[in-house]
């Protein structure tokens, strides 16, 4: 119950400074975590929590389903099949360019072998715009540029999981956590965009039924109860949840606006709050022993992939596009790492791999550092798109639609 406190005050806090966050570089992202790592073993010591804790490797699932699931509504096939070519130079060429920058510079500056190299490269690649609400969420940012890292961020994860499957099995003695079998994995694959497509589809076509239908008050929980059972099936199957997720998302708003209108409050408010509890328990992973036990050149590595490796990869696979040379820069630095470098991280460290808890420490810092850096610069990168539907900022009436306001998370 000590950690329940926790949160608690912590949700409160926030809430109460999502005002000033809003306008400033603090980040509510930022509050959980730090208030994570001040009641763990490492100084008040008022939580233990360690790596291979059940409820890290829960909250980080749940956050990363519940996050992809509410970015998938805000995908538009209709303006994805006309700009799709962004995000697929995105996916298909600066994803496997900071994927292997990271390796490169994960063997040569952190002294680990190829294969575990490798690994902490698939890890790191997917990219997290959660912690970058204020690009991704507000819509006077041009709609090519939120379109490109939303869809980037909902599809790079389920395409790193393989890879990084691959890698553990390839890298050593594993814990039931890998598969050596490419087959399985693929079928894994498949089987959560099967779900993710086809389960929304039914119920949606049911709904339509004379018979059948929600009532106004109870609608919100129709797209709830397609993510609970999406979310069950997939883990009992082992199909890949983090794909479903999104893709069920996006086909929810396909086919009923209604659905996705009726649920948007919701589900943002409970993507919100898993959000911050698995910022608050990864937070107490964040010792001072953790930061201790990660080398200079590791150090090095971390800050070279925040500032370098990301920037570049995406600067590159966006050459010739029409994309201003700002869009261009914000893209390319919205690049944060999040809850499926987390979750693949734990993957990492329970699977028994001699080089492991290393590969695990220069991954945990990492997106630390990610969460830190990317949470505190949103809103201030937002603001060169005049952006100024931020709460409690004066005379922010005159410039911004009602309608934009209505739809912004609390803080950032």
């Amino acid at each position: 119950m000590v950690l329940v406190v926790v949160f608690g005050v912590a949700l409160l806090i926030a809430v109460l400074l999502s005002g000033l966050a809003a306008r400033t570089v603090l980040s509510t992202s930022f509050l959980f975590l730090v208030g994570g790592a001040l009641v763990s073993d490492g100084f008040l010591g008022l939580i233990h929590i360690t790596p291979d804790s059940e409820i890290v490797s829960v909250t980080a699932d749940l956050a990363l389903f519940a996050v992809l699931f509410t970015d998938g509504m805000h995908v538009s096939f209709p303006k994805l099949r006309e700009n799709w070519r962004n995000p697929a130079r995105a996916l298909g060429l600066g994803m496997p360019l900071a994927f292997i920058g990271m390796a490169v510079i994960t063997h040569y500056l952190v002294g680990l072998d190829w294969t575990t190299s490798f690994l902490v490269g698939a890890v790191l690649a997917p990219t997290d715009p959660v912690f970058a609400s204020a690009i991704v969420g507000r819509k006077e940012v041009p709609a090519k540029l939120r379109q490109l890292l939303n869809v980037e961020s909902g599809i790079n994860d389920g395409l790193a999981l393989p890879v990084v499957l691959i890698l553990i099995a390839a890298a050593g003695p594993t814990s039931g956590h890998a598969e050596a079998d490419f087959g399985k994995i693929a079928l894994e694959l498949f089987l959560g965009l099967v779900f993710g497509i086809v389960l929304p589809y039914v119920v949606i076509e049911l709904v339509r039924f004379r018979l059948l239908g929600a009532e106004p008050k109870l609608q919100p929980l129709l797209p709830l109860a397609i993510g609970v059972i999406l979310y069950a099936t997939c883990h009992l199957t082992h199909a890949n949840p983090y794909l479903a997720a999104f893709s069920a998302g996006a086909v929810l708003t396909a086919r009923s606006i209604e659905a996705k209108e009726a649920f948007e409050p919701l589900g943002e408010a409970l993507a919100e709050l898993a959000k911050f509890a698995a910022l608050l328990v990864f937070g107490a992973l964040l010792t001072p022993q953790l930061f201790g036990d990660l080398s200079l050149g590791g150090y090095v590595a971390v800050v070279l992939a925040i500032v370098l490796i990301r920037p570049a990869s995406l600067l590159l696979s966006l050459l010739g596009t029409r994309f201003t040379r700002q869009e261009k820069l914000v893209a390319a630095w919205f690049g944060p790492k999040g809850f499926a470098s987390v979750v693949y991280g734990l993957l990492v460290l329970q699977a028994g791999i001699s080089q492991g808890e290393e590969a695990f420490t220069l991954i945990a810092v990492c997106i630390a550092f990610s969460i830190v850096a990317h949470s505190s610069t949103d809103v201030p990168i937002a603001r060169l798109f005049r952006v100024e539907d931020l709460a409690g900022v004066p005379g922010s009436d005159d410039t911004v639609p009602p309608t934009a306001k209505k739809s912004d998370p609390v803080g950032a």
